[in-house]
């Protein structure tokens, strides 16, 4: 049967030793703070994203760029 806990893998780059053991519960719930922070990350910027081309539309709408913006100082 196969190992289904999460393993960790050490490699000791100086004598080439590989050590593969279970993660420990904290390793385990770094991993999954980890995960959601960068889901969190990546939702955000994303947002950002759609904000930005919202707002290009509503300029473009208006006949203006973010060059236009730029030259009246805003």
């Amino acid at each position: 049967m196969a190992n289904t806990k999460p393993q960790i893998k050490i490699l000791d780059c100086t004598t080439g030793e590989e050590i593969t053991r279970d993660a420990t519960a904290a390793e385990i719930a770094q991993k999954e703070t980890d995960a959601a922070n960068y889901a969190a990350m990546q939702a955000e910027a994303e947002a950002t994203e759609q904000a930005k081309a919202t707002a290009e539309g509503k300029l473009a709408a208006l006949g203006l760029t973010t060059d236009d913006l730029r030259a009246l100082g805003l």
